[in-house]
């Protein structure tokens, strides 16, 4: 089976999480750059020390990782939550998903051989 996690994540956390998930051999992740709100509801900000302005969309950051296998799944979890910890709102979300196919478009290589790391 082939997991997929998601991590929506503060941009002040990216490195940290990174560096935590290399820590534990996961090295095969995609990062984006995207905006969100949750139960934060954006803030506001004050431009020139006078005029309000509120953001309802908030920077973050998005980081997926694939696994080949399930028992892994929980320690990935556990590692970014533990790196992307501040203890405020808007620290984020971990997701998790069962993915149903995947392919090396390279070597046609399918299901989890195609996320292990080739030579």
């Amino acid at each position: 089976m082939i997991v997929k996690i998601e991590a929506y994540i503060r941009e002040d956390k990216m490195e940290d999480v990174i560096d935590a998930l290399a820590t534990i051999d996961i090295h095969g992740i995609t990062c984006y750059q995207v905006m969100g709100c949750g139960s934060q509801h954006g803030v506001k900000e004050y431009t020139r020390g006078k005029q309000e302005v509120e953001l309802h969309l908030l920077p973050k950051i998005k980081i997926e990782v694939l696994l080949s296998t399930e028992k892994c799944e929980q320690r990935v979890i556990d590692t970014i939550q533990k790196a992307a910890y501040t203890g405020e709102k808007g620290d984020g979300k971990i997701l998790s998903y069962d993915v149903r196919s995947a392919m090396r478009i390279r070597t046609h290589e399918t299901g989890p051989e195609a996320i292990q790391p080739s030579d």
